[in-house]
């Protein structure tokens, strides 16, 4: 049994504690050389011999800790784990050749890629909405895949873009200058004629009408964009503009499923294009057509883009901002050939003519309607116009964070119905409820 201390000389010990702390104290300050003391906390008084007073068990106060155990110097030997070299051997098992991304957070997808690229027209001073729109893609689906992204441009790019872009790239970033007979007025052009028309669409309050650039943007994305020799090396390109965003997952190669199921054109929104902008267009088409009738596919999409079986034009047309294209099918004949048909006859800058009814007029004549592919999945985003995927649990699954409410699709102004018609495809049930 254990004696207990009684209560008033244990605070006599403590008391007594406290007084030999404070005398202790005292001398060492004023003998400018302080030392220090251990006390038995049992008993109150001064141990001197710290070592004996360990080996005796006594219970110190002012007593150092034990030391910490000191750094070990570095091995040889490499970590027992290493979660690059895991992820690595993971993949090469399932079959997969690459390995982890550059970036924190790349996490690939194994499989065969095609030779395909991003393409980005886009000036300097567009580099930080570039940047953004850059970034969403990287995140939504080409940090799992690594593909290539050309950058062209009428003037040469600063370093400052050439470095903030190739930092956010997954894949090899490539810079190119447009050639200025790409980006210029062709020999055949009136100059005078064409600034007239730009002041008549001016006043006419016509999008774009009295820009210059946007007349040479639509020329060059028509008929040169695929020429630039950056491109030779590709079968496939992505366009990305400025500001856009992909709002859903995209877990599967795009590129990979346009040439496994050999598709020509993908596209993700479908709009009627501005009738004013365009007022010659189909009549130009159809005289080239009837000059080249071997040029027309057999089953192809005119349906899409004519209600009356060609005779004119309903307006509608694929949105070029976003494209998932064979550049084959550029290079091809017929489209070479339609293309100098067109800028022969000025168009570009007599009228305001896009390059978004041009592509999608040649992919609906020149291909068979099976080979143009609708990007359902994407959740496309640019200006006031969404794509969004109406099934719920699709949004959930692939972590789309757009609102069904805000999709174009089925809207009045969109082609949705025209194109699901034309293909004779059935609507997603949910499209009565976003119309």
């Amino acid at each position: 049994m254990i004696p207990r201390v009684p209560q008033n000389k244990r605070l006599l010990v403590g008391v007594a504690t406290a007084v030999t702390f404070i005398l202790l104290y005292l001398i060492s300050a004023q003998s400018g050389s302080p030392k220090v003391v251990y006390v038995d906390k049992a008993t109150g008084t001064v141990v001197s011999d710290f070592k004996e007073a360990l080996v005796g068990g006594s219970t110190l106060v002012g007593a150092p800790s034990a030391p910490a155990s000191q750094p070990q110097p570095p091995h040889d030997e490499p970590p027992i784990k290493d979660s690059s070299q895991e992820e690595n051997a993971a993949l090469q098992q399932i079959g997969a050749k690459e390995e982890v991304g550059k970036q924190p957070g790349d996490c690939l997808i194994p499989g065969e890629r095609v030779k395909a690229t991003f393409v980005s027209l886009a000036r300097n001073e567009e580099l930080y909405e570039l940047i953004k729109a850059i970034r969403n893609v990287e995140d939504r689906f080409n940090r799992k895949f690594r593909y290539d992204w050309v950058f062209l441009n009428d003037k040469p790019f600063t370093q400052e873009f050439k470095d903030l872009t190739s930092a956010i790239v997954s894949g090899k970033a490539m810079y190119g200058e447009i050639p200025k007979e790409h980006w210029s007025y062709p020999d055949w052009i009136d100059k005078d004629k064409a600034a007239k028309s730009r002041a008549d669409m001016k006043a006419a309050g016509i999008i774009y009408g009295d820009s210059e650039s946007y007349r040479h943007m639509c020329r060059f994305e028509s008929g040169f964009f695929w020429r630039h020799p950056l491109l030779d090396e590709y079968d496939w390109y992505w366009r990305v503009e400025p500001g856009i965003q992909v709002h859903c997952d995209l877990n599967y190669d795009l590129f990979k499923y346009m040439e496994d199921n050999d598709k020509v054109y993908g596209f993700t929104i479908s709009i009627y294009e501005f009738d004013k902008t365009i007022p010659t267009l189909w009549k130009h088409t159809k005289d080239f057509i009837k000059l080249h009738p071997e040029y027309l596919a057999k089953d192809n999409f005119m349906g899409f883009i004519s209600n009356d079986k060609g005779e004119t034009y309903n307006l509608c047309h694929f949105w070029s901002n976003f494209e998932v294209a064979s550049l084959k099918f550029w290079r091809s004949q017929a489209y070479r050939d339609y293309f100098e048909y067109l800028d022969q006859t000025g168009g570009f800058f007599y009228e305001r003519w896009g390059d978004a009814p041009v592509h999608s007029i040649a992919a609906a004549l020149f291909l068979p309607k099976d080979k143009i592919h609708y990007f359902h999945d994407v959740g496309y985003n640019h200006g006031v116009y969404t794509q969004c995927p109406l099934n719920a649990e699709f949004r959930y699954e692939h972590r789309c964070d757009c609102n069904p409410n805000s999709d174009f699709t089925f809207r009045g102004y969109s082609c949705g119905k025209k194109y699901y018609e034309a293909m004779n495809l059935e609507k997603p049930k949910e499209w009565v409820d976003y119309q």
